[in-house]
């Protein structure tokens, strides 16, 4: 089992901010931080200092950290051209000595898009099955030949398919809760199926048919990683967790709905273990406010020892 902490910046955080959360996960020996790729804060709320970009942030992670994975969750195809974010993230990739993780999807957020003149169309499955492929396919390419594709949404004549990653191959990850498509990809292009948001019987619901979609197409599902991705708050007690919700606009009810991880730290171990029996194999705890470095402490030094590895 691995464990990540997971972070959404655009909500009003700092670089600081972010490098806090990382190196407390490296200290506590968590395996990855992970973030977001947004650049508008959502709900209401103060949006200072403005949004910080996911692939300069993790570029200078990369050079301030030593063990931890990192990477996002996931960047939008609307953000990037394919052929630039390939070599964006095998340069983030070198730069930490092989340990960034392209996590990929459609996007979603319309409004985003609208404040920044960022092209949002209505159908994007097309757009995130091309840059899988323009992206793996360029890392795949062997030294000294080159990458050629002929899609509806991208063409590249004779790329040099350079620089390539340090990993080989560098991991992908494709999630959501899309009963065909999403599945389909992931089997077919990703190293890690990653489903979030949702009660333990939808995670298991998803896990079945992201398995099936790697047998229809003679891909072993165990060669596929299966994770899980749950806004958390932990607390010693029911006075810290309050506090914790509280500081982020939410109240135990609203919190407390299965959806979510919630509790002490022996409350989440026990969650922990039910995802466990569902096949994940790797949880994600998002945690939304960044200021409150000491819960990603709590995570690192009471939670972890507590989780299966």
């Amino acid at each position: 089992m691995e464990y990540c902490l997971f972070t959404e910046p655009q909500q009003g955080f700092t670089y600081d901010d972010q490098l806090a959360f990382a190196r407390s996960a490296e200290r506590h020996g968590l395996d990855g931080f992970f973030r977001s790729d947004h650049y508008l804060r959502m709900g209401e709320g103060d949006p200072l200092p403005g949004p910080t970009d996911a692939w300069t942030t993790l570029a200078s992670l990369a050079r301030e950290t030593s063990s931890i994975r990192l990477g996002t969750l996931v960047s939008s195809v609307t953000y990037r051209v394919p052929g630039i974010l390939a070599i964006q993230v095998a340069q983030v990739d070198a730069m930490s000595g092989g340990r960034v993780e392209l996590g990929l999807g459609t996007g979603w957020f319309s409004r985003e898009h609208e404040a920044y003149g960022i092209p949002f169309p209505a159908k994007r499955f097309d757009l995130l099955e091309e840059q899988l492929q323009v992206v793996t396919g360029l890392w795949s390419t062997p030294d000294a030949e080159t990458f050629t594709f002929e899609g509806e949404h991208y063409r590249l004549d004779r790329a040099p398919a350079l620089p390539k990653p340090v990993q080989s191959p560098l991991p992908v990850i494709v999630g959501g809760g899309g009963p065909k498509r999403t599945p389909a990809l992931a089997a077919r292009y990703a190293t890690e199926f990653n489903i979030g948001f949702v009660a333990e019987d939808v995670v298991a619901e998803k896990f079945a048919v992201v398995r099936a979609a790697c047998e229809a197409i003679d891909r072993d599902p165990s060669t596929l990683k299966l994770s899980v991705a749950l806004p958390t708050v932990v607390g010693s007690d029911d006075a810290g967790i309050a506090r914790r919700l509280e500081a982020i606009g939410r109240t135990r009810e609203q919190f407390d709905d299965g959806a979510n991880i919630i509790g002490t730290p022996e409350q989440v171990a026990e969650k922990v273990e039910r995802l466990r029996g569902l096949g994940a194999e790797r949880v994600y705890f998002q945690l939304m406010d960044l200021r409150d470095v000491d819960h990603a402490d709590q995570i690192g030094a009471e939670v972890l020892p507590l989780l299966p590895r």
